[in-house]
């Protein structure tokens, strides 16, 4: 059984009182005594470093000498709570720097009693928070960005559990419906469908939630007035590092107005080819009576007529438009705000599909996003180097290539875990794009290279 020593003997012969001061000379909080009239009685090495004072520049001096004109009804609450014995909890506030910049500091007083039990003194702790905070009101600034870039898109957007279970709607989900969260987590979305309809749609989409496979689909939802609308629908998987399913990514795209321009044009081409195949039969019955003594001429003509006719058939065919990965790149980086002036991209002309350009704009966003908490965006000397471009490779088929390169931020560490973040980055194109995905963690910044068949944008 050990035996207690004192403290005293237990630090190399240091008295308690040296072993406690050295511990007020050593931390990096500002520790400062003060009367209770707040003039200051001592001042610690860290209160120099943080309020760029020296000692003998702040001993006998009143502390509201580093409290802002608008901020000295802090101290008066300050010296009220302390006369009362009691301890003021921490709080963020603002100080002066002997430079006259202001200090963000997380302050907390204790009252000091002699042996009597009467306060006659107070002790400040005071740490600089002054970084943290403007990490914080950057981060801020991007989750504002964020929410205005996924309430405000045309698209209805939602989150689900691996289990297909609905947690996160965009405010253009409950102005749509006139419902809640409350009304609508879960399964509660089935609530806004079609009865129609819905039984057909809860099937197809949990055959992707137990398959893993993407899901899309076409429905009507009812919207707060009581009147249905047409969405298209889409839905991707998030999965970890193992290939296991975490989240569901979805979107529901109104497609009311186009479904109907698609519908009149449809009928209106199947009368354009109806009539036109009318002609051609005409054609053929006139030529068949005209000289029914060459059939090879006429069986020649009618195949070219065939053909004709089969081409007046893809006149209903459709296709999506694509969007320029230039255009795509720069809409992420707007939503940085400021820091967006620290990012260069460049790279050849290149179109994205529907679902290419969804894929990597989520992946740009979260890359972004980290950049700003905690990577080269984080800090305003740091640089984020977007380059993407085409080659072929050995098999003449075309690739494409895209990297993502911090330099000037915080040294960077390998993360000791896989987050919802990396599984956006690393498994989303993966899966989506069929893509070769590589992240690096040198000390100097985060890496992130991406390389895909030209086909998969497509």
């Amino acid at each position: 059984m050990l035996e207690s020593r004192p403290l005293s003997t237990a630090i190399s012969g240091l008295a308690p009182d040296a072993f406690l001061a050295a511990i007020v000379e050593s931390t990096d909080d500002a520790i400062v005594g003060k009367a209770l009239d707040g003039t200051i009685l001592s001042w610690n090495r860290g209160a120099e470093r943080v309020f760029g004072y020296t000692a003998e520049r702040m001993i006998g001096r009143n502390v509201r000498d580093l409290i802002p004109a608008d901020r000295q009804s802090e101290e008066d609450r300050i010296i009220a709570t302390i006369l009362r014995g009691e301890r003021v909890p921490t709080f963020e506030t603002i100080r002066l720097h002997e430079d006259g910049s202001e200090v963000f500091v997380a302050v907390t007083v204790s009252p000091i009693c002699d042996a009597t039990g009467k306060v006659v003194a107070a002790s400040k702790i005071a740490r600089d928070i002054t970084s943290q905070k403007a990490v914080q009101d950057r981060l801020a600034e991007s989750e504002h960005h964020f929410r205005l870039l996924a309430d405000n898109i045309s698209q209805l957007a939602w989150i689900a559990d691996s289990e297909g279970r609905i947690f996160w709607y965009n405010k253009r989900w409950f102005d749509y419906t006139g419902t809640s969260l409350e009304d609508m987590v879960g399964w509660g979305w089935t609530t806004v469908h079609d009865p129609a309809e819905v039984d057909r749609v809860v099937e197809r989409i949990q055959h992707s939630f137990d398959t893993g496979v993407d899901w899309e689909d076409t429905f009507p939802l009812r919207g707060a007035d009581g009147t249905y609308r047409w969405f298209l629908s889409r839905a991707v998987p998030i999965r970890d590092a193992d290939g296991a399913i975490t989240y569901w990514f979805g979107t529901n795209t109104d497609v009311t107005e186009m479904r109907d321009a698609e519908q009149r044009i449809e009928l209106l081409l199947q009368e354009v080819n109806h009539r036109s195949k009318n002609l051609l039969a005409i054609i053929r019955s006139l030529a068949r009576r005209s000289d029914p003594d060459k059939p090879d001429f006429l069986n020649r003509f009618d195949q070219r007529l065939t053909a004709l006719a089969a081409n007046q058939d893809l006149l209903v065919s459709r296709s999506w438009s694509n969007v320029p990965l230039a255009d795509m790149v720069s809409s992420q980086l707007r939503v940085l705000g400021e820091a967006a002036a620290q990012c260069q991209a460049s790279g050849p002309r290149v179109m994205l599909s529907p679902k290419a350009a969804e894929c990597l704009s989520m992946t740009l966003h979260e890359m972004a996003t980290n950049a700003l908490k905690y990577g080269a965006l984080s800090v305003s000397t740091g640089q984020v180097s977007i380059v993407w471009s085409l080659s072929d490779a050995d098999d003449t088929q075309p690739r494409f290539h895209m990297r993502w390169q911090e330099s000037g931020g915080p040294m960077v560490e390998q993360p000791r875990s896989k987050g919802f973040g990396t599984r956006v980055i690393v498994d989303a194109p993966r899966h989506n794009l069929f893509a070769d995905v590589d992240v690096a963690y040198p000390p100097e910044g985060f890496v992130w290279t991406l390389s895909c068949n030209r086909s998969a944008l497509r």
